[in-house]
């Protein structure tokens, strides 16, 4: 039995140490832990080793506090850096399950040019365990690790950090240089939580699996258009995220959270997609972000997730001091609500262990916008569309210096288009390795079996695909397609991957193998080699197969002329119509084109299958 990365979680060499440097001076000054971009009113961001070095100083500060750790390298050789920030030692994984606190998750540089989580960390670390006068103890915060473990990810795509250029983000107000959105390998992380093709993200699923935080904070910086916020924001609000997690974020973070923002001098707004970029009064439109996104994936394992969205035109300043207000408000809402999340998340995880034993469980998959908009309060500026003899479109301009308030549409809440319909496991055949390492690099719990076993099983057949023209995070996406599903018996080789549904990230095994959801690995690519036809006959074959075929089959012969009559280009080519009988003949049949591998198996096949293992 296999349990994935979750059954190695000792995390010795999963996560490293780093070596810090010797302790500072015992009279450090204030002055002394000024962070880089402070040092410099906010105009640059330090680089790798400049935010290194005074992490470095900051850990050997206070050991206590605060460890300094890795959880991967990135491709092109630098650490993927992590602080814990734990109040009782708590540094590893076991010793924070064991504490029985709640773990917060801060990401920074997903997209390495929107720096503002980085910077802001710095100096919340700094505040949660030195003094004003720069000694070790309490900090300036009012015991904010009381019953919370922080996890803090200066800079998630390294490589793309280190791609600096003062011409990365043309619509971003600052800092002097910024880094790039992709990695090294040009992949864009925040589209990669499902398929995991970057090393990086492979390592993340490793570090999330591992301490399984209940709340990831992800920093960004928005594009588009201009109004009066600093910092926008987004939660996974709709899909499959449980009812208590939901309402804990409703509470924790909408009722409390952002209100005492507010009284702290930023204004903030729900995320602001705007359906109409030329004209912000047309509304704004949920964009629906999707398992592929941060916020959508960590939904899966049933924990809350916020998406921060600080505003592209404010300055650096405000930006990274909204985000550091928002954090440390976070961690003072854990605080003084002590457990209410990790009682949300508990239970949320046993209802969706306990969904396995339901004879006609689904789960959602598939959203479209609803067309029953809501009124929204937005707060932007005056602006002006004249038309453009450059572009021939409109060109919209705002004015900063004429605050307005409009009342516009608000397409907000999403609809389910789609329903899985849940087996009690899904059954992956030997062949698919790489498809059965993947599952194991999400942490799901997989058995392997050990002899060959033959069932009745759910299978869908995948007819009329159709892939995009062109890539998108290196793949050519399957974009639309039929399914039929169907019952039959097939007999499956030792080393197959079994899945059973009746676990706590139940949901991600499901969006990566139902055929429909829309990042599962089917769309990705990960099975394109099933719609590959590997065995041809030879014409003179096909020559005699056609007329015993229509010989005995009338209808056949009835489909035939028809297909001649109404089709001028099949009619015409010779090919084309001797393969219309190779493909109803029983040789094409026994190749299984566009049979998809993964099959579903209902509670019987699933006790049959561990019985012959």
């Amino acid at each position: 039995m296999k349990h994935g990365f979750a059954a190695i979680a000792t995390l010795v060499g999963l996560i490293l140490p780093i070596s810090v440097a010797a302790s500072p001076p015992a009279r450090a000054s204030v002055a002394d832990w000024t962070t880089p971009a402070e040092a410099t009113r906010f105009k640059t961001t330090p680089d790798y080793a400049q935010t290194r070095a005074y992490l470095e100083r900051l850990v050997a500060a206070a050991p206590d506090r605060l460890r300094l750790t890795r959880f991967g390298v990135s491709p092109e050789g630098r650490d993927l850096m992590l602080v814990v920030a734990a109040s009782g030692g708590e540094f590893t994984p076991e010793a924070a399950r064991a504490s029985g606190k709640e773990i917060l998750f801060v990401q920074a540089g997903i997209h390495a040019g929107e720096i503002e989580g980085k910077d802001a960390g710095l100096m919340l670390l700094r505040d949660l365990v030195l003094d004003s006068n720069g000694r070790p103890g309490e900090g300036k915060l009012a015991h904010p690790l009381d019953h919370t473990i922080l996890l803090y990810a200066p800079v998630f795509n390294v490589d793309g950090h280190a791609n600096s250029s003062p011409y990365m983000r043309i619509n971003q107000n600052g800092p002097a240089e910024m880094g790039f959105r992709a990695t090294a390998q040009n992949l864009n992380l925040n589209r990669d939580y499902l398929k995991a093709d970057a090393p990086e993200m492979r390592d993340w699923l490793t570090l999330w699996n591992a301490w399984l935080p209940d709340c990831l904070v992800d920093i960004h910086t928005t594009d588009g258009a201009d109004y009066q916020y600093d910092l926008t924001w987004y939660t996974e609000d709709w899909g499959p995220l449980d009812a208590d997690v939901k309402a804990w974020q409703n509470e924790a973070l909408k009722k409390r959270v952002f209100a005492q923002m507010d009284k702290r001098g930023h204004m903030t707004s729900p995320y602001l997609e705007l359906k109409d970029h030329h004209d912000i009064t047309k509304g704004i439109v949920n964009f629906g972000s999707g398992q592929r996104f941060s916020t959508g994936y960590v939904a899966l394992h049933n924990r809350a997730g916020l998406l921060v969205e600080t505003h592209m035109l404010k300055s650096y300043e405000t930006r990274v001091r909204a985000t550091y207000d928002l954090i440390a408000l976070i961690l003072d809402e854990l605080r003084t609500h002590p457990g209410e999340l990790r009682k949300a998340t508990t239970a949320a995880d046993q209802r969706v262990v306990a969904r396995a034993a339901q004879a006609d469980a689904s789960l959602p998959i598939r959203f479209a916008v609803t067309d029953k908009p809501e009124t929204f309060t937005l707060k932007g500026f005056a602006f002006t569309r004249t038309p453009s003899d450059i572009s021939g479109d409109m060109w919209t301009q705002y004015d900063p210096s004429k605050p307005r308030t409009y009342e516009i549409p608000n397409w907000r809440d999403l609809v389910v288009t789609t329903r899985a319909e849940l087996p009690a496991a899904y059954l992956v055949p030997a062949g698919w390795t790489g498809v059965i390492a993947k599952l194991h690099e999400h942490g799901l719990h997989v058995e392997t079996t050990t002899k060959p076993v033959t069932l009745r099983v759910r299978t869908t057949q995948i007819d009329k695909p159709h892939w995009a023209n062109a890539p998108f995070e290196g793949h050519l996406m399957l974009r639309t397609f039929d399914a039929n599903v169907q019952t039959e018996e097939q007999t499956f080789a030792a080393g197959s991957a079994l899945v059973p549904l009746d676990q706590r990230a139940a949901n991600v095994a499901v969006n990566l193998l139902e055929p429909r959801a829309p990042d599962s690995l089917l769309r990705w690519g990960y099975f394109n080699a099933a719609f590959e036809q590997k065995e041809y006959a030879d014409e003179r074959v096909l020559e005699r197969l056609a007329r015993e075929m229509l010989a005995k089959d009338p209808q056949l012969k009835t489909e035939f002329d028809a297909r001649l009559a109404s089709d001028k280009a099949f009619a015409a080519d010779p090919g084309a119509r001797l393969e219309f009988f190779y493909a109803h003949s029983p040789w094409y049949a026994h190749q299984h084109v566009g049979r998809y591998p993964v099959v579903g198996l209902d509670a019987a096949g699933l006790a049959a299958t561990r019985a012959a293992r």
